[in-house]
């Protein structure tokens, strides 16, 4: 009877101790689901990372100059590029930089030639500058600046023409991830940056509606010169804006989607004709103002750029660096005395 007894009391003190343990894994786990500053912790530690580029990844930046003549639409692969520049050129006609990072883009273009100020973006990003031809002060700046550049005049191997497409053969020009990574690896260029992101992203959604000055931005339209303009509308259900230019859905010519994009910065800075041709000197040295749009908003920000190799800084007008959401970034350097439209849509503010 007495081992009888002693068995029944240690069976109770098991299913004692069990049924504490059970209570605090319970309780820990409740704990961990419901409380806010833990839950949001191990989202941001294991679940939560940038979908637009690998924080962790040292490969330097791919910049590639982009034709944007209206003869050579439409364009191949920018929706593989985390940020894009689109700044005025010559005769009226905007070019395009577009930045790649850890991407395997099969057909890029069409690829145009070299201009100084474009130099200054790829140089703050520390990018492999992609280009085919030059004007005569970029091949000069590209020498004395020690810009680690590809040139379709002297790399014809990194490069090919599209000989299916009926246009004049400044447009056909193209390239390729694949081939210009090969090319950088045998000129030994470095292919590790110590430079940080150009942009602080953020994994959690950021919304401008609450910041200072902030103000509904569904469409956008950004003048260039008479023969171009770029604009956007706003898409509530993919949070993100379609592109278009001179009126037209900006397309890709692979996929024949419009392109879409998350981050919009605006920064009007002056320009000018320096030669007989009109090509265009940049006074992006300094500082000035512009707006960051992204989820409908826009609010107004500040620029700095200290130097041609420094990174421009944009501010919110507190002086607090910006952040942007997960997403592409177009930078739209605007002549400074061009027309930008920034409204919000009747529809889309009744839904706020």
């Amino acid at each position: 009877m007495a081992k009888t007894k002693r068995r029944k009391k240690g069976k109770k003190k098991i299913w004692f101790i069990l049924f504490i343990l059970l209570i605090l894994i319970g309780g820990g786990a409740y704990y961990v689901m419901t409380h806010k500053d833990v839950k949001e912790a191990v989202e941001k530690k294991i679940v939560k990372k940038l979908k637009i580029v690998d924080e962790n990844s040292k490969s330097r930046p791919i910049a590639v100059m982009i034709n944007n003549n209206h003869q050579a639409w439409p364009h191949a692969g920018l929706q593989d590029a985390y940020i894009t520049y689109e700044i005025i050129a010559e005769g009226g006609i905007t070019r395009m930089m577009a930045l790649f990072k850890d991407q395997d883009t099969a057909k890029i273009g069409s690829v145009r030639s070299s201009r100084p100020y474009y130099l200054d973006y790829a140089l703050e990003n520390d990018a492999i500058y992609v280009h085919y031809g030059w004007s005569e002060d970029a091949k000069s700046d590209i020498s004395s600046l020690g810009v680690d550049n590809i040139n379709g005049l002297t790399a014809s191997n990194v490069f090919w023409r599209d000989k299916s497409l009926k246009k004049a053969t400044e447009h056909t020009v193209f390239t390729s991830m694949e081939k210009i990574k090969e090319y950088a690896k045998e000129e030994g260029y470095m292919r590790d940056t110590n430079k940080d992101l150009l942009l602080n992203y953020s994994v959690d959604e950021i919304n401008l509606n609450k910041k200072e000055d902030a103000k509904k931005a569904d469409k956008i339209y950004i003048k260039y010169s008479y023969y171009t303009d770029t604009s956007y509308e706003y898409d509530p259900e993919t949070k993100t804006y379609k592109r278009s230019m001179s009126g037209t859905p900006h397309k890709d010519a692979i996929t024949g989607e419009q392109y879409t994009v998350k981050n919009i910065i605006i920064t009007p800075i002056e320009n000018y004709a320096y030669d007989s041709y009109g090509r265009q000197k940049l006074k992006n040295i300094g500082e000035g103002e512009g707006y960051y749009i992204t989820n409908g908003y826009a609010v107004p920000i500040t620029w700095e750029k200290d130097s041609r190799k420094g990174q421009t800084i944009y501010r919110y007008k507190n002086g607090k660096e910006i952040k942007v959401n997960d997403g592409n970034t177009f930078i739209q350097i605007q002549p400074l005395n061009e027309t930008l439209t920034i409204e919000g849509t009747e529809e889309n503010e009744n839904q706020e």
